[in-house]
């Protein structure tokens, strides 16, 4: 079964760890021995979280000799950030009518406070 790019994105950012491999990596290049340093797992448990990411196209591997360096890829991301902005918009708007309304029972109280 094919899922489609932002399903995949979502899930590789579902777990943990993978959004730690990714924090890491967004300070630049690191090998899997690298990426695994701060986990308590397995270097192939390690590997199973770089695949998943990989297949979500949020990083790849280099080859440099016998170093495969593994980097950030952020064109997912900002397929995720496009699929957010909708609804950031929906939010600020309700936040907006919430705060024009808060203002008012504010406006309300002080006048009956006043009488």
């Amino acid at each position: 079964m094919q899922t489609d790019p932002l399903s995949e994105t979502l899930f590789a950012l579902a777990d943990p760890t993978r959004r730690a491999i990714l924090a890491r990596l967004a300070e630049g290049e690191a090998t899997v021995n690298e990426l695994a340093s701060p986990f308590d797992m397995s270097l192939p448990a390690v590997s199973k979280h770089l695949k998943v990411l990989e297949r979500a196209k949020l990083i790849s591997r280099g080859r440099s000799a016998q170093w495969r360096p593994c980097r950030l890829e952020p064109e997912p991301l900002k397929g995720v950030d496009d699929w957010l902005t909708d609804y950031r918009k929906l939010w600020e708007d309700r936040l907006g009518r919430l705060d024009t309304y808060l203002a008012t029972l504010q406006k309300d109280r002080a006048k009956e406070e006043g009488k």
